[in-house]
């Protein structure tokens, strides 16, 4: 396997302008960003979008380009990374909901870290997949038609994507190595 496994592929991490947890956008994005892929921030505002490191406010990122503009075309694979209040916001933005269903829909690869889960349950997208997600999902989930597994990091294939999910921070090293792993078998099939 090549140093750059994702080399030439473009990686959308969708988030919400505020709440997302950094070290869950961060550490997923490093590893991608260090196995070749080209990634691009995507919110439902232009400008910045602030990360928290649990509930004080940490770094501000910028965004590459929002929702609305987004293009499922022009991605091969997304991230959904996590905190509370960033999936939460992010699931009332229709045209989130709309580019993540859309990425689903064409097969594209999804990771999704902690409550990141909820955007998927806004989108209709859960039903009969199995799922990780911080442990607080785990109602949502099953209501959804969903099955919640407590495990470090899960990859479900029963559905019309390859989904990768974990429960929280602590198991990011294993939530990085897979999704660098799935993105790139993905690239290759």
């Amino acid at each position: 396997m090549t140093d750059k496994p994702l080399a030439g592929q473009r990686i959308a991490f969708v988030v919400a302008n505020e709440g997302i947890e950094q070290v869950e956008l961060t550490e997923p994005w490093n590893a991608v960003k260090e196995a070749g892929g080209e990634l691009e921030l995507v919110a439902p505002e232009g400008g910045k979008a602030q990360a928290m490191n649990h509930l004080d406010k940490a770094d501000a990122f910028d965004v590459d380009v929002t929702t609305k503009e987004a293009s499922v075309d022009r991605y091969d694979a997304i991230v959904l990374p996590g905190g509370v209040a960033n999936p939460d916001r992010l699931r009332t933005d229709p045209h989130a909901v709309s580019f993540v269903r859309s990425m689903f829909n064409l097969g594209k690869p999804a990771a999704v870290i902690c409550h990141g889960p909820w955007t998927l349950v806004e989108a209709g997208l859960v039903r009969d997949r199995t799922l990780t997600s911080w442990p607080s999902l785990h109602t949502d989930i099953e209501n959804a038609g969903g099955h919640w597994v407590d495990e470090e990091v899960f990859v479900c294939e029963n559905g019309p994507n390859v989904l990768v999910t974990s429960r929280k921070p602590d198991d990011l090293p294993s939530f990085c190595k897979t999704v660098v792993e799935v993105f790139s078998n993905q690239k290759s099939a």
